[in-house]
């Protein structure tokens, strides 16, 4: 079969690899129908490794570059393994990228998103930038009938939106601001107007995405290179910021700005990925009391995710720009991304 193989930074190769084994227990084997290139995936693409083992197998799962890249997919069931219950061939599914131990202290906390020996399918186990995958059955989520399979490729950074929204503890009549509207910033928007927020209010530079922003039902959308920004959050909150700032873009001044942005005891979410250290006065957290947490993926919003896709609280098909084939990855996925990253939000890759 045909995969997209990491095997370094600027080195992604479609080429063909052995199709996966039949699944081992606990396993299922899923036909892709659609995999979305996640900005993680970019990452690994233009700065890696940042996941990825290069130099020794994973823990858990054994794999080492080169890897196949892909977790944010749907598709089809074909097979599962030995002692696999309640999981029909034929199925569609999509697929918590979460792959754990079950037996250290976070597991059996269930946030298994901290796990010890967490691995990430597609960045520390091979994942769905290819025609199969195989994938532990816990991590299977069906998809509604009416749910197209495109659309259900998109439940995976979903569920990071509503995850960032727990972790914020948004309540109803909360004041949320989300700095960045790529694809995780875009479905924040979305799961902080499903958790009742007043306002949220969109920071973000790029043209395209401010328009985005604003169709998906952004309060307002401001853009910080053409105003103060805090002054204008502040101007829509009462001269007070936000109860709750997220960081969707993992840039070396947008944390920093995220807490600028939060009133007294306001609290700041980080969920981009940062690719370098950045700096933060921490007396802006001592004297004003403000909180900082971090959100990595999510533990337990999948079945959140596909409900409130399902009931279009969030609308995932207006964030799908491109739609290309798995030959095409690098140069109509990666290296577009890179050089036209303000016009995209989510491309699909089809193996088929």
């Amino acid at each position: 079969m045909k995969a997209a193989v990491w095997y370094g930074k600027k080195d992604v190769r479609v080429e063909n690899v052995p199709e996966p084994p039949a699944p081992g227990p606990g396993q299922v084997k899923v036909k892709v129908h659609w995999c979305g290139i996640c900005g993680s995936d970019l990452h690994e693409y233009d700065a890696g490794p940042i996941f990825i083992p290069a130099e020794a197998p994973h823990p858990l799962t054994g794999v080492q570059a080169p890897l196949i890249l892909g977790h944010e997919f749907s598709g089809e069931v074909v097979e599962i393994g030995e002692g696999v219950q309640n999981i029909q061939v034929g199925e569609r599914i999509t697929a918590d990228a979460c792959q754990y131990c079950g037996k250290c202290y976070m597991c059996k906390r269930n946030r298994y998103s901290v796990c010890s020996s967490l691995a990430f399918t597609g960045l520390m186990a091979n994942g769905a930038f290819a025609d199969y995958v195989n994938v532990p059955a816990y991590t299977i989520y069906r998809l509604p009938p009416e749910m197209p399979s495109d659309v259900g490729a998109v439940v995976e950074p979903a569920a990071v939106g509503v995850h960032a929204i727990r972790r914020g503890r948004v309540l109803e009549g909360d004041t949320v601001a989300v700095v960045g509207a790529g694809t995780i910033g875009l479905v924040t928007l979305q799961a902080a107007k499903a958790a009742g927020a007043s306002k949220v209010i969109v920071l973000e530079m790029a043209q395209a995405r401010k328009e985005y922003a604003k169709k998906l039902g952004a309060t307002a959308v401001i853009d910080p290179s053409e105003q103060d920004a805090i002054k204008a959050v502040r101007q829509l909150t009462d001269g007070l910021g936000v109860d709750v700032a997220i960081e969707c873009v993992g840039g070396s001044e947008t944390g920093a700005l995220a807490v600028d942005l939060t009133r007294q005891g306001g609290k700041t979410v980080l969920v981009g990925i940062f690719e370098k250290p950045s700096e933060i006065h921490f007396n802006n957290l001592v004297f004003f009391e403000k909180e900082i947490v971090g959100s990595l993926a999510y533990y337990g919003e999948f079945s959140t995710a596909i409900a409130l896709m399902a009931d279009g609280r969030i609308a995932a098909q207006p964030m799908i720009t491109a739609k290309i084939k798995l030959d095409d990855i690098v140069e109509k996925g990666f290296k577009e991304l890179l050089a036209n990253r303000e016009q995209h939000i989510k491309i699909l890759v089809s193996p088929q």
